[in-house]
């Protein structure tokens, strides 16, 4: 059976699904292979679950008419997704970067969907299998893909880049994240640049940052869609832009107060508004989705728990988002702050230097207690008085409960591995 036909039995379905736990009826089963799973063993079970059909490498579990024999489920997953992208022949916009991916990618989908139906990558399912299932989740009735990418080493990008064949590209930030995979900063750069590489390899066009200048250099021969805080003949200009905590631009004597805190966050919310303006989103329906955008799932939450107000960055962390991060808490004018933070992963060999660079902002520029949690940071722990270290979470929990915070402006943020979230059970 090859792709097409393959694809015409995919389009009876109404969703794909690799998990029978979360099958839908009439759905489209794909069996993948893990390091402890080989999902070929719950082909049967999908079907009486209600799914249409199952794709399976494994003729051991063939069942029937409505079982699809293949080589290999994965590279079948990924050529059906590319084969539906060229069946439904949509503009697509691809986003990468080290920090602010989901959010950005939830901005652009708010705005955009002011004026069309338009569908983006769920969650953080933005690799090798989260890519194909998130072009496989758009029909006839979309007008506009949103697809977030990921990666953590070489190559990835181009891969990516290749099954989606986006239209239009953005690239959030340049960034510490993945230093292990890529191989240091410059690895990055080169890494997340294999997103230009492709748009302009096929003459494709790139919304831009000019007060990037890696970003400018990098782009400086394609077709661009520009924003600036500082260049007036950028396509979108914006002159004001405050954050005490929440985000707040002028654009064309227009006032956007948005839900998000930190200027890092401002550069994502001008790229909501270049991208909506260059599709022809009415700047007023660009200000209603960008005022009534609230983030979930950890990522710059504000939370008021008994006396304490959080800001809740939890979803993860690295050197460049820490920084920030800790830039935007530490101007913050608040008598009660605390910082709560937790190690930083995937940085290989730069870890402890990484980790020491925040450590010596903190004990330099921070004037409240800081809590520093996980074997990285007690590693190079210092001697501060107001920076306090614990190897452990649950060492962290056991001292809370019996000195809870009270009366107190938390920040707390660290890598997703370390679950920072847990320090809400304890206040």
């Amino acid at each position: 059976m090859d792709i097409s036909q393959i694809h015409a039995r995919f389009l009876e379905c109404s969703s794909v699904s690799i998990d029978t736990r979360r099958i839908e009826k009439n759905s489209f089963f794909v069996a993948l292979k893990g390091t402890s799973f080989d999902a070929n063993s719950f082909a049967k079970e999908a079907l009486e679950k209600g799914a249409s059909y199952v794709l399976i490498d494994d003729k051991e579990f063939f069942l029937d008419e409505r079982t699809i024999l293949v080589s290999n489920t994965l590279e079948t997953l990924q050529e059906l997704a590319k084969f539906h992208r060229n069946y439904l022949n949509l503009p697509i916009i691809a986003l990468t970067g080290s920090n602010g991916k989901t959010t950005t990618k939830e901005l652009f989908q708010v705005v955009l969907s002011q004026k069309y139906n338009t569908k983006s990558t769920l969650g953080n399912l933005n690799n090798h299998i989260g890519v194909p299932l998130t072009l496989l989740s758009f029909t006839k009735e979309t007008e506009i893909g949103i697809v977030e990418m990921g990666a953590n080493h070489q190559k990835e990008i181009d891969f990516l880049c290749k099954i989606a064949q986006p239209d239009y590209g953005y690239i959030t930030n340049f960034g510490k994240a993945h230093l292990e995979g890529f191989g240091g900063v410059e690895g990055v750069i080169k890494g997340k640049s294999e997103m230009y590489d492709y748009l302009s390899q096929h003459n494709k066009k790139v919304f831009v940052n000019l007060d990037d200048p890696i970003q400018s250099e990098k782009t400086a021969q394609m077709e661009q869609i520009t924003f600036s805080t500082s260049n007036p003949d950028s396509f979108v200009f914006i002159k004001n832009v405050e954050a005490n905590p929440f985000v707040k631009v002028n654009y064309n004597e227009i006032e956007i107060q948005s839900n998000l805190i930190g200027l890092y966050n401002a550069t994502n919310i001008i790229a909501a508004i270049t991208v909506g303006k260059y599709f022809n989103v009415v700047i007023n329906d660009s200000k209603q989705a960008l005022e009534n955008y609230n983030p979930d799932n950890n990522r710059s939450q504000i939370i008021h728990k008994n006396s304490n107000k959080i800001i809740l960055d939890a979803y993860n962390a690295n050197p460049s988002s820490m920084e920030v991060a800790l830039q935007n808490f530490i101007q913050l004018e608040n008598k009660t702050k605390i910082a709560v933070l937790g190690d930083m992963f995937e940085l290989g060999e730069e870890s402890p230097q990484e980790h020491k660079n925040i450590i010596k902002k903190l004990s330099s520029t921070a004037n409240f207690n800081c809590y520093l949690i996980g074997k990285e940071f007690y590693a190079v722990k210092e001697n501060h008085q107001h920076l306090h270290f614990f190897p452990t979470f649950d060492e962290f929990a056991a001292q809370l409960k019996s000195n809870p915070f009270q009366n107190s402006f938390l920040l707390i943020k660290g890598s997703r591995g370390m679950a920072l979230e847990r320090t809400l059970q304890y206040i």
